[in-house]
């Protein structure tokens, strides 16, 4: 049976560290889903746009995060989709349709890491009962 690997990513990360985080953890067989939360990097979503639901750049740039890391993935077996802004929600709701073996995050430092993204590995490590590997990227 393939290992089922959800990696949910806030960031863009080089396509050879996301290929070696996978086969790492999961090798180059696993069945992956790939989730964007509509958190833009590079706009940085702002509170009241996030209040007033005003995030469409932001689900555009994750939209084009999620084909983009797809296409880097190791394997064929892949989906990509975009999440909620909230890193972990969107975990949460990727989880009822696809039931991951393990959890990879993918966030910029904490110091380059916008509100909604600070501290969401660590969230998911304690809320999901499934084994979390962070994968920080540098901002630069």
């Amino acid at each position: 049976m393939q290992p089922r690997l959800l990696v949910v990513a806030t960031a863009s990360v080089p396509a050879s560290d996301l290929q070696a985080s996978v086969r790492a953890h999961a090798g180059d067989d696993a069945e992956m889903m790939v989730v964007a939360p509509a958190v833009a990097p590079a706009s940085r979503i702002a509170r009241l746009d996030w209040l007033t639901n005003d995030e469409d750049r932001a689900r555009n740039e994750a939209a084009e995060r999620a084909r983009d890391l797809a296409a880097a993935a190791p394997t064929d077996d892949v989906k990509a989709q975009v999440g909620d802004s909230d890193p972990v929600k969107a975990i949460e709701d990727a989880l009822r349709t696809f039931p991951a073996d393990e959890l990879i995050v993918v966030t910029r430092r904490d110091e380059d890491a916008d509100w909604l993204e600070k501290g969401s590995a660590a969230t998911a490590l304690e809320r999901f009962s499934l084994p979390v590997a962070h994968l920080v990227v540098d901002d630069s």
